[in-house]
């Protein structure tokens, strides 16, 4: 054992204090338990959005048990995390499209405003770009409490069709034991020292519009070589677009089970067993 802690070598003693044992062991799991645990993901070292009414009321579960997160789909792109230590997150924060209060982390990307906010809450405590606003890479690596947040940038389209470099970023969340990815507006394959960086990830945000990000053959491709075990569908407000990614997950092995509410209570211990797409309908204020 270590900690900092003497192992006690019983062999060589034959009176032990059973109180003493019982408080060097119980020690040994503070010590343990006390410090927030983070996935180790890497590889390598290294419905619309309903504004509330003035009565409304939004139903809190208690709170989350260690080694749990809740997801709530908002819309669009935007997910809200919670942490067991109550860190709330927006991902793609937005002007339109937003969660019922204020997160204390917010990402943004640089594709367009339904992905980044010009007037983000003040009270949001970390507000973590993307893309560089002046050009440039845009690296974030920070521990909020019980969850660590980092980002992989990757290019993008301009809306005259030519790449702006590190325009987009996938931020990887590491909460209670579990590695969740938000792709982004992903525009293209990802390369091998991009899944190096990634990790295993066990759930993957997806951008599914077979049109503006990637097209179907791409995106399966995409999530072939992550591999999660659970892929949660996102960005498909194109017609048709959920039916046809529905249909190549099916022939890709998938297994699609359609949510009953836009809130998701997910552990390690409850992750599927067989790669799973979930869905999520919008509307998870």
């Amino acid at each position: 054992m270590a900690s900092g802690v003497s192992v006690l070598k019983l062999s060589r003693y034959r009176e032990i204090n059973p109180g003493r044992v019982i408080a060097v062991l119980l020690g040994i799991f503070l010590s343990f338990v006390a410090q927030p645990a983070f996935a180790i993901c890497q590889l390598i070292a290294n419905g619309p959005y309903l504004q509330p009414q003035a009565d409304a009321v939004r139903v809190w579960q208690a709170s989350l048990q260690a080694g749990e997160v809740q997801i709530r789909y908002i819309g669009h792109s935007t997910f809200e995390l919670e942490t067991p230590g109550g860190v709330r997150i927006a991902t793609d924060y937005n002007d339109s499209v937003r969660p019922f209060l204020p997160p204390t982390v917010a990402t943004m990307n640089g594709a367009h405003t339904t992905h980044y906010s010009l007037a983000p809450d003040p009270s949001i405590e970390h507000l973590l770009y993307g893309w560089n606003r002046e050009g440039g890479p845009m690296d974030h690596d920070l521990t909020v409490e019980d969850v660590r947040i980092r980002n992989i940038q990757t290019n993008i389209r301009g809306w005259d069709g030519e790449t702006r470099r590190l325009g987009n970023s996938i931020f990887i969340f590491e909460i209670a034991d579990l590695c969740i990815a938000h792709l982004g507006h992903l525009h293209h394959r990802l390369t091998k020292d991009d899944l190096a960086r990634l990790g295993q990830i066990d759930v993957v945000f997806a951008a599914i519009d077979n049109s503006s990000t990637l097209r179907l053959d791409s995106l399966m491709d995409v999530l072939a070589s992550i591999g999660p075990t659970m892929v949660i569908p996102m960005h498909f407000h194109f017609a048709g677009a959920l039916p046809a990614f529905m249909g190549r997950a099916t022939e890709a092995g998938y297994r699609i089970v359609r949510a009953e509410t836009p809130k998701l209570v997910i552990s390690r211990s409850s992750l599927p067993v067989n790669p799973t797409v979930y869905i999520m309908m919008p509307g998870g204020t």
